[in-house]
């Protein structure tokens, strides 16, 4: 069983699943909006979650116009509202 966080995709294969050209997802990666794993030959390998993040960073600036630095924001906010959700539930999970 493959996990969301094992890396399985090529870049080619990566681009072909999102519709984009390789050389998008490797400027995504120089402006840090995504981290590949690197298999031993250092090729780009995304996991499932990568690609979703993909898709999320394609949906923010295709579908809504948001432009690189904001989807920067957006996806930060998210990480943050996320991990402040676990946290609320650890507090009320101790009896707080």
């Amino acid at each position: 069983m493959v996990e969301d966080f094992d890396p399985c995709f090529t870049i080619s294969v990566a681009a072909r699943i999102l519709g984009v050209h390789a050389q998008t997802l490797r400027y995504y990666e120089r402006v840090g909006l995504i981290e590949p794993s690197r298999s031993r030959g250092n090729n780009r390998l995304y996991s499932s979650r990568d690609i979703e993040r993909l898709r999320q960073i394609k949906t923010l600036m295709d579908d809504l116009g948001v432009n690189l630095a904001g989807v920067e924001v957006i996806l930060r906010m998210r990480e943050q509202m996320a991990e402040m959700e676990m946290e609320i539930k650890r507090l009320m999970e101790a009896g707080f």
